[in-house]
């Protein structure tokens, strides 16, 4: 059995995170979210993986190449034009034979679910999570174990179990792909190709997800990925801590990296490799800092995600922040990350303001972007990659 991964979008929900590289290639404690489920895959027990690509493919081969380093047989198919799930799994067609599954490559899933599927003897199964806004969602209808019907965004929803987007099938999946019309808003979807298989009388099963499920579809909820994944991180002390460094908790620290005299490390934090870490800084739990990245005297980290590259020199605060690659703060650059009325914070994103569903959210900074002294960054604020502030501006 092989797995088909879709992952030929942009993501761009998550701009400018994915000016270099895909979404499905986004750092989730210091793992592209792709290699995540790569490793789940393999886990399960699948030997051979079709990665279905577009946007910036040359990012995804130059990481995976052919998959030996995971011990699974990657093959690649390029998506030319991104036109609905239904299609996106068709291009797969000349790569797999009989039974396979179909995962999304934002949506971290663990091993047992996988295996889960694979037990499964329904000519089709497909993956639900209970949710308490049903009518926001494909929501299926359902006798027994069986899927009777599915409804896009239903008014009054026959359930509370929404498609989570993650299937299994047997190649028959790809006649009724090739007779699926567009929907109402342009693209094939899937789900209308797995309406064909339940009218037709086969049986199409569900299988309900627990709390394993993780979908990274707006910038901030990387953050929410990397706070659970963290809690696994363990402990590995590949770099150099110096005697008065002080370190608590699970904390990885990279081969090559420094850890200075007077940093005060609390985990569950991972540090990438060729660090310089200190000296007396202060770096709290649920950071994931990657490679080559300063974090200088007097700085503050908590709960952030902080890209290759980045240089946070001294006398900085950053809170509850997704920092992208290459970027350097200036001294004295404060990070807002609390409203004072206590209320979520909101987003541009596409143009339009965003409940985040979140109280405490700082900046999603892109790549290369530098701060002059003394910059101050509100709450919830988006700064496009290559931009840049001057000495005491204040970005709103």
């Amino acid at each position: 059995m092989k797995a088909v991964i879709l992952a030929a979008g942009e993501g761009t929900r998550m701009r400018p995170l994915t000016s270099e590289c895909p979404k499905v290639m986004l750092p989730v404690a210091n793992k592209p979210i792709l290699e995540h489920i790569v490793n789940a895959v393999v886990e399960a027990g699948i030997e051979g993986i079709v990665l279905i690509t577009g946007y910036r493919e040359d990012v995804i081969r130059n990481h995976f190449e052919n998959g030996s380093r995971w011990g699974v047989d990657i093959e690649y198919v390029h998506q030319d034009e991104q036109r609905g799930t239904a299609h996106a799994i068709g291009c797969a067609e000349e790569h797999v034979n009989g039974r396979f599954i179909v995962l999304n490559g934002d949506v971290l899933i663990t091993p047992s679910h996988i295996k889960h599927l694979m037990s499964r003897n329904e000519d089709a199964v497909l993956t639900v999570k209970r949710v308490v806004n049903p009518s926001d969602f494909g929501v299926i209808e359902t006798s027994g174990s069986l899927v009777t019907r599915i409804i896009e965004k239903p008014s009054e929803p026959p359930t509370d179990l929404a498609n989570a987007g993650i299937y299994l099938f047997n190649d028959t999946i790809f006649d009724l792909i090739q007779r699926t019309e567009l929907s109402p808003r342009g693209e094939l979807e899937i789900t209308d190709a797995l309406q064909m298989l339940i009218v037709s009388g086969a049986a199409v099963g569900y299988e309900i997800l627990s709390n394993d499920w993780i979908d990274i579809g707006r910038p901030w909820e990387l953050l929410n990925a990397n706070e659970i994944l963290l809690r696994e991180i363990g402990r590995d002390r590949a770099g150099t801590v110096e005697p008065n460094a002080t370190i608590i908790g699970d904390v990885v620290v990279g081969e090559g990296s420094i850890i200075r005299n007077g940093a005060y490390i609390i985990g569950p934090v991972v540090i990438g490799k060729n660090c310089d870490i200190g000296p007396n800084c202060f770096i709290r739990p649920s950071t994931a800092i990657g490679n080559d990245v300063h974090v200088g005297n007097a700085v503050e980290v908590k709960n952030s995600i902080l890209m290759d590259g980045t240089k946070i020199g001294h006398l900085s605060y950053i809170g509850d922040s997704v920092i992208g690659r290459r970027c350097n703060f200036g001294a004295g650059t404060k990070v807002a990350n609390l409203r004072h009325d206590g209320r979520n914070i909101r987003v541009m994103l596409k143009g339009k303001r965003t409940d985040s569903g979140r109280r405490k959210l700082g900046v999603i900074m892109g790549d290369d972007v530098h701060t002059g002294i003394n910059t101050c960054i509100n709450v919830g604020c988006i700064m496009d990659s290559g931009s840049s502030t001057g000495p005491g501006e204040i970005i709103r």
